[in-house]
């Protein structure tokens, strides 16, 4: 069996190849070494670094940045904040539908997994399940035991999945951070809360990364061959439930998530899906729901030119069916856990389920790739279109308010009460900001932080020292001890920088992410998957 560096460097090629690289050089000599059983030194560091340095060729027809202003300025016209109206009275039901949409859609598709369409037909009409108009049966030997419970006339709640795993995670770190939230809080939530060894493909690769102190963006690119898979698009949900009808705000919290492991269409395939949650606690028409998440994507990016086709091949075909060859022909091309194909799916599931929740899922699931990801998705977005109260019994009732979860401290977990803190961060997130006191100064770039502060900690007071010229130490008194920080970064109010803690005869390394406004200096500090707040005053 080839290693780890060897896999890597071959789904690289075809990553390359897809953002529109010609690898044609390297790629004979990549064939070359392996063919040669070069060492993997040899393959994963001169030829993975030769890789890497490539640009798309200039006829690359489409135009994909990773970073959230090239996105937005890329982005056609939308609305970027909908008036609720009297939608606002009915948040916490389609929040509490998007949760038990997003269960039923990821049970129906668990036990058919990665399994192409003909195959899923195939077993459906064995089963005598065919079409399908509940969860799929189980029958030995054709379906992995430990997948029954996912399984007609077996759920008693929605198992363990990583789709399901990763909203909470999104709401735990909501919970403590709201909208300050960043890419390098997502980063620690997870280090702090998710087992190794659960995460896949992208996921894995970040985690790997953040261990090895390469933190958001780096943790997304560094020997990440798997940057443009649905990864990140299954973490959108969170962000779109906390702020309904506010497409911009749940996109740009869903890039802050999806940059930590992502680029490009993986980025947009997290945005386009929270964006349009956003928009379907207002909008009902399913056509609307998928334009304005389009809108805060790139207009010429792979990711919105298949949604585009999806939905053309649906106005044009009343069949769904006829729809999905036409996906097949021209993005099946791309692995089946891609963002790109799998986004196309949930277009045509959205669009055949747009006034029946039971179709929309059981036409994504039937159409094979990533089926429960894209079965939940549709399943979340139509969950927030109809509200829990509207969802069939059939599909929601036996899953008994129970969701599992490899999430620390969050293992087993009512549905309902899931739905109700969504809701309360929901409701702080939407609630007018307080107005900052104009008779205080804000610090503006480096002015704002040079000078002795007192930071308060449950343990003992900080001293921290800056220089003018961004160099500093920090005093612990109740270490008796005193560290240099460094790796200071300053942008606008923004303020990091790290230091080591000590903890037994090593030092921790701890970063420090803050805001200066006058003299207050307000953040969080971070390190070895753990978090603590540390605010301070200047003197």
């Amino acid at each position: 069996m080839d290693s780890l560096e060897k896999q890597l460097i071959r789904m690289e090629l075809v990553q390359r190849r897809e953002e529109g690289c010609d690898v044609t050089a390297i790629e004979s000599r990549v064939q070359e070494a392996l063919a040669d059983d070069a060492t993997d030194d040899a393959v994963f560091v001169e030829l993975y670094d030769a890789l890497d340095a490539l640009a798309p060729a200039t006829t690359f027809p489409y135009e994909e940045p990773s970073e959230l202003e090239a996105i937005r300025a890329l982005r056609p016209d939308g609305p970027r904040r909908m008036y609720l109206g009297d939608a606002e009275d009915a948040v916490g039901e389609r929040i509490h539908g998007a949760w038990l949409g997003r269960a039923a859609g990821c049970s129906l598709g668990k036990p058919v997994e990665g399994w192409p369409r003909k195959r899923i037909d195939d077993y459906l009409e064995s089963a005598g399940a065919l079409p399908l108009d509940d969860y799929i049966p189980y029958t030995e030997g054709a379906i992995s035991p430990r997948l029954k419970s996912s399984t007609r006339d077996n759920i008693e709640f929605m198992a363990r999945d990583d789709d399901m795993d990763y909203p909470i995670l999104g709401l735990l770190a909501l919970e403590q951070h709201g909208t300050d939230l960043t890419s390098r809080h997502m980063a620690n939530t997870w280090l702090g809360r998710m087992p190794f060894h659960l995460l896949y493909t992208a996921e894995s690769v970040a985690y790997r990364n953040f261990v090895n102190r390469l933190w958001p963006p780096e943790s997304a690119v560094w020997r990440n061959p798997y940057r443009e898979w649905i990864g990140a698009q299954i973490r959108a949900d969170i962000f779109g439930y906390v702020a309904p009808g506010w497409p911009e705000k749940a996109a740009e919290l869903a890039y802050r998530d999806a940059s930590i492991s992502h680029v490009k269409n993986g980025i947009y395939g997290e945005m386009f899906v929270a964006a349009m949650l956003a928009a379907a606690f207002v909008e009902s028409d399913i056509e609307k729901i998928v334009h304005i998440g389009l809108s805060e994507i790139p207009r010429k990016c792979r990711l919105a030119e298949a949604a585009r086709d999806t939905l053309a091949w649906c106005r044009e075909l009343s069949d769904w069916e006829e729809v999905w060859e036409k996906i097949h022909e021209k993005y099946g091309h791309y692995h089946g856990v891609h963002a790109i194909n799998n986004a196309a799916l949930v277009v045509m599931g959205l669009y055949f389920g747009a006034n029946d929740f039971e179709k929309g899922i059981v036409v994504t699931v039937r159409g094979g790739w990533d089926t429960d990801c894209t079965g939940a998705t549709v399943g979340s977005i139509l969950g927030v279109k109809f509200g829990a109260g509207a969802l069939p019994d059939k599909w929601v009732g036996v899953l008994n308010d129970r969701l599992m979860s490899c999430v620390r401290d969050c293992n087993d977990n009512r549905i309902s009460e899931l739905a109700e803190r969504t809701h309360r961060v929901a409701s702080a997130i939407l609630a007018p900001a307080e107005e900052e006191d104009e008779s205080e100064p804000i610090g503006d770039g480096d002015g704002g932080l040079p000078g002795t502060w007192k930071m308060d900690l449950e343990w003992g007071d900080l001293i921290l020292k800056v220089d003018e010229d961004l160099s500093g130490r920090i005093e612990m008194k109740a270490f008796g001890e005193t560290r240099k920080i460094r790796n200071v970064r300053i942008e606008g109010n923004k303020v990091r920088f790290a230091f080591g803690m000590p903890k037994g005869e090593v030092d921790m390394d701890i970063e420090f992410e803050g805001t200066v406004r006058g003299d207050r200096l307000k953040g969080t500090c971070s390190g070895g998957g753990f978090e603590f707040a540390l605010n301070g005053v200047r003197i």
